[in-house]
């Protein structure tokens, strides 16, 4: 049994922890509120470059003069995977969950007999996937010391991909990261984004719309792929950055929580420990004073 001082000294560290956790959580909570302002005006950004590029693969009629970027190159034999995480951690499940969707897909390529190739963004999902598929990896970022995402960021991923798809190093790209719904909820997701994913059935639904374009739309084309691949890039970076706070925040309140029960358990065994102390005192006086 732990003596006085023990429980004493453990109780101390638990309130001094229980005060990191609850700043830690004002912390994530104030983080929050920009992170997802920046999340919610980038996906109608996103989502209308997405319909111009639609707009613009109507009016192609041969699948042969569309950009590579668009419809790739035929093949599917090497898929490469980027996957975004976080560079810091007590964030609760939320790198785990991302390095979880993506063992998952990277496992099923590997049994169809196709050549995996990854690119990790983050040093915590780096180091969850490298004792696992180490070999795979081929490239890696840290944007520790960046406060904040920008564009420039999720560019330089962008310019990395395009440019090993130029070399024809892989035939289809994914990029996974979290999906920001609420504080509590965060969604892992998987998204192809070479070529650029468009359902056919999307294509029928949508309504015609006739648009003249100068110059020509496999030109815009051209010029428009490259900056959607950076732009559903910095779209994850900033979906990653609201779903981090969110769930730091909700760790951080469970920790805060769980601090509390555990001083409150330390203070009644110290309470009864320093009771039962007493009162043997207590016992060994009165022997002591009956016996003479």
């Amino acid at each position: 049994m732990p003596s006085l001082d023990d429980l004493k000294k453990r109780i101390k560290s638990v309130k001094s922890t229980q005060k990191i956790t609850k700043a830690m959580k004002m912390v994530a909570a104030a983080k929050l509120k920009k992170a997802q302002d920046n999340a919610e005006k980038g996906r109608p950004y996103s989502e209308k470059l997405q319909n111009i590029i639609l707009n613009l693969t109507k009016s192609i009629s041969e699948g042969s003069n569309a950009p590579k970027l668009l419809v790739g190159n035929g093949k599917d034999k090497v898929y490469l995977c980027v996957v975004i995480t976080a560079d810091r951690g007590l964030c609760g499940g939320f790198n785990s969950n991302i390095c979880k969707l993506a063992k998952s897909h990277f496992k099923k390529i590997l049994k169809e007999g196709k050549e995996l190739k990854i690119i990790s963004v983050g040093s915590k999902g780096h180091d969850q996937i490298k004792s696992e598929y180490g070999d795979y990896i081929i490239y890696k970022k840290s944007f520790k010391e960046k406060k904040q995402i920008t564009f420039n960021e999720a560019n330089e991923i962008g310019k990395k991909v395009i440019e090993l798809f130029e070399q024809e190093q892989f035939d289809k790209c994914l990029i996974f990261y979290n999906n920001f719904k609420n504080v509590i909820t965060q969604i892992p997701q998987a998204e192809q984004i070479i070529p650029t994913y468009i359902k056919l059935e999307d294509k029928n639904k949508e309504k015609a719309l006739f648009y003249e374009f100068e110059p020509e739309e496999d030109e815009i084309l051209e010029d428009l792929l490259p900056k959607n691949v950076s732009i559903q890039i910095l779209k994850a970076f900033l979906e990653n950055a609201a779903s981090e706070q969110g769930s730091r925040m909700t760790a951080m309140d469970n920790a805060t929580r769980n601090a509390g029960d555990l001083v409150d358990k330390l203070t009644i065994n110290y309470n009864r420990s320093r009771q039962a102390s007493i009162t043997k005192e207590l016992i060994e006086i009165i022997s002591g004073a009956e016996s003479l």
